[in-house]
C-alpha cells in the first residue's frame, strides 16, 4: 500500500456515521471502491457484512471504525493519522462459507456467510433436522429451534450465544452448533475442519417449516442446506496493531 492509500468511505445510515463520513471526506477526500487501495467502511459489524457482501469480489483490503451499535469486526473511530494506521495495519484473513439451500417449491438458492449460516424454525413446532457430514449421516434427528455453522469471526456472534466455541483465527475450522436443543439433549455441537461439507435436511418441512439466514439474507421454507467454506472467496480484514481481530478472539474467552 502507498504512503498515501486511495481511500473509498463508506457509511451507514445513522447520524454518527453520516457525520463521520462528512468529516473523513473533507479531510481525506474519497474515490470510487473500484478505484481504491483500502475501503473504509463507517458504522457497526452489519453495516460491515453489507461491505464485505457488496464488495469483496472486489479483492481490496478493509478497514472498519466503528461507530454502531456492535463492532467487533472493526477498529475504534478517529478521525487523525489514518494512513498511518492503515500503513501499521495487521491483516486478517477471512474465508466466508458458501451455502445453498433447496426449498420446497424446489428452487435453490445461493449466499454468501462471512459471519454464520443458521437454520430456524418458522413456527411454534420445533424443526427436526438431519446433520450429515461429508455425506455421512451423525445426526439422524436433531429436534430443536434449528442450528448453525459459524466462522472464527463469527464463532463469537450468534454462535457463541447459543453456548458455541469460540475459534481462533488461523485455525482452518468452523463451528457446528445446535439452537435450544431438545434432542439430542447432551449434544452441543462440534469443531470441524474447514473445508468439511455439512448438510441439513429438514425431516418434516411441511409440518415444521424452517427457514435459513446466511448472515443477513434470509430464504424461507428450505428442505435441504449444504454449506462449505469458499475455496475461491477471500476477504482481507485491517487491525490496529493494538487491538487486533485475532487479540479480540482470545480476549473472549477469558471474559466471565
Amino acid at each position: 500500500m502507498s504512503d498515501t492509500p486511495r481511500i473509498a468511505f463508506l457509511a451507514s445510515n445513522t447520524e454518527a456515521a453520516q457525520q463521520a463520513l462528512a468529516v473523513m471526506l473533507a479531510r481525506y477526500g474519497t474515490c470510487a471502491p473500484e478505484q481504491a487501495d483500502v475501503l473504509c467502511p463507517l458504522g457497526g459489524d452489519g453495516f460491515m457484512l453489507q461491505t464485505l457482501h457488496r464488495y469483496a469480489a472486489l479483492g481490496k483490503p478493509v478497514f472498519g471504525m466503528k461507530l454502531g451499535t456492535v463492532g467487533f469486526l472493526m477498529n475504534q473511530f478517529r478521525d487523525d493519522d489514518l494512513p498511518a494506521r492503515l500503513a501499521a495495519a495487521e491483516p486478517a484473513n477471512l474465508r466466508p462459507l458458501e451455502m445453498l439451500a433447496l426449498t420446497e417449491s424446489g428452487t435453490t438458492t445461493g449466499s454468501l456467510a462471512y459471519n454464520d449460516v443458521s437454520l430456524l424454525r418458522q413456527t411454534r413446532q420445533a424443526a427436526h433436522i438431519g446433520v450429515d457430514l461429508n455425506g455421512q449421516e451423525r445426526v439422524a434427528e436433531l429436534i430443536g429451534d434449528g442450528v448453525l455453522v459459524a466462522t472464527p469471526a463469527g464463532s463469537t456472534a450468534y454462535n457463541y450465544s447459543a453456548h458455541g466455541p469460540i475459534l481462533p483465527l488461523g485455525s482452518h475450522t468452523i463451528a457446528l452448533t445446535p439452537l435450544a436443543p431438545y434432542r439430542p439433549r447432551r449434544w452441543r455441537g462440534a469443531i470441524l475442519k474447514a473445508d468439511t461439507e455439512v448438510r441439513f435436511r429438514v425431516l418434516d418441512p411441511y409440518k415444521r417449516p424452517v427457514s435459513v439466514t446466511a448472515d443477513s439474507h434470509e430464504t424461507r421454507d428450505v428442505v435441504e442446506v449444504t454449506i462449505r467454506e469458499s475455496r475461491e472467496r477471500r476477504v482481507t480484514l485491517l487491525f490496529d496493531q493494538e487491538h487486533n481481530l485475532e487479540d479480540r478472539i482470545l480476549s473472549e474467552q477469558f471474559m466471565f
